[in-house]
């Protein structure tokens, strides 16, 4: 089939299935068929009929994705009210501090043991990958307002904060893979600091900026939530050319902005939420057509018991060593430590290693790959009846929200 009559085709299927999802979306969801499973069937359909030519697709791919990830990164962020979270942030640090390493280095045991052909710098790639959540994959549970507040607080802030931290952990697993030199823990935690003091100046300047202008009627509102979407790159963009971390950025840009741009800020962040989640469709199509065949080829027992232990063992294990004497009770700690799905932090990571490594990072890939799309069904399909069972539960035993 000519290139230009597959591109067609793709981007036919992709408006198509897009279009089709505005419309039925609702009725689906109610069936409990989220966005990311129905999208990652579509592109794998287009995978299987020779519709996508998967090799030139990751070096195009990485920077919708990478954009994809600093605007969710943002929105999320600029949802949560700074001042909310003062009671829970010693529970935060807990999931960064504690949990989080804990799971890089299980995951990283983990596949070094089960999949000794990695090598132990694949083996640390897979593991640090798969540590990041991706909330938006168990949306039910982070907007069900069934779910206490500070439960949904707590989920959303991990996901937005756990991809930046573990960046630096995947450039050095990477590096390590293509026997160069990597970057040292001293100048890991400079990137984080960088990222995070950048994110919170652009942020928190932009906001001030936004909220002054519409004092005096100089901003436009219909324009304003494009010029927020332009303050999420525009903080990213700024902590790459200091040699910051900038999904860091993108996210601590999010909250600074959320706390600076004032009442009107929500419904500005709004239009950031709806693009993000407009190219997020195109993203899960992406890792349907090229990352999924890449599974499917390399795909055995050891690749899919990880994945199984990946978003159980691997995850549940350190967030209840974590949250221990937290004063959260063991429904909360086990839902919490369940709803860690793998989503578009995992995917930019096998992007860039397939950018990085080519070939060589396929048994890699492979294994991310088939995580992610188990985190898709598996959470995908148990976000709203557990997030309805466990707010019923907690309404029982009165949890504060």
């Amino acid at each position: 089939m000519p290139e230009t009559t597959s591109e067609s085709i793709a981007v036919l299927v992709a408006a198509a299935v897009v279009f089709g999802w505005g419309a039925v979306s609702a009725r689906l969801e109610r069936a409990d068929l989220t966005a990311p499973i129905v999208f990652t069937v579509a592109g794998t359909g287009l995978a299987v009929f020779g519709v996508v030519n998967s090799d030139a697709a990751p070096e195009t791919l990485k920077v919708l994705v990478e954009l994809t990830l600093v605007w969710v990164l943002f929105a999320d962020a600029a949802r949560v009210r700074v001042h909310d979270l003062r009671g829970d942030l010693g529970v935060v640090v807990r999931l960064l501090a504690v949990g989080l390493p804990l799971t890089v280095l299980a995951g990283w045991g983990l596949a070094a043991w089960l999949l000794p052909g990695l090598g132990l710098w694949l083996a640390l790639l897979v593991g640090a990958a798969l540590a990041p959540t991706d909330a938006a994959l168990g949306v039910p549970v982070v907007t069900n307002p069934a779910v206490p507040s500070r439960i949904r607080r707590l989920i959303t802030v991990e996901s937005g904060l756990n991809d930046g931290i573990v960046t630096p952990i995947v450039l050095v697993a990477i590096a390590g893979a293509a026997a160069s030199h990597g970057e040292g823990a001293g100048s890991a935690v400079v990137d984080l600091a960088l990222g995070a003091a950048v994110g919170i100046a652009v942020g928190f300047l932009g906001g001030r900026v936004l909220r002054w202008a519409r004092a005096r009627g100089w901003a436009a509102e219909d324009f304003a939530g494009i010029g927020v979407l332009a303050l999420a790159v525009l903080a990213y963009a700024v902590a790459l050319a200091v040699g910051g971390n900038g999904f860091v950025a993108a996210f601590c840009g999010g909250a600074a902005f959320g706390a600076a741009a004032g009442p009107r800020g929500p419904a500005e962040v709004r239009f950031v939420e709806q693009v993000s989640g407009a190219v997020s469709l195109l993203v899960w199509l992406a890792f349907g057509a090229i990352a999924v065949p890449i599974m499917v080829d390399r795909l055995d027992w050891s690749r899919l018991l990880y994945a199984v232990l990946s978003l159980t063992v691997v995850r549940m294990v350190p967030v209840v060593l974590a949250l221990l004497g937290a004063g959260l009770d063991r429904a909360t700690v086990l839902f919490v430590g369940w709803f860690g799905p793998r989503g578009l932090a995992s995917l930019v990571f096998a992007l860039l290693a397939l950018e990085e490594l080519g070939a060589a990072a396929d048994g890699a890939v492979a294994v991310i790959a088939a995580t992610v799309l188990l985190s898709v069904l598996a959470h995908g399909l148990s976000a709203a009846p557990l997030a309805t069972r466990y707010g019923r539960s907690t309404s029982r035993t009165q949890t504060p929200a």
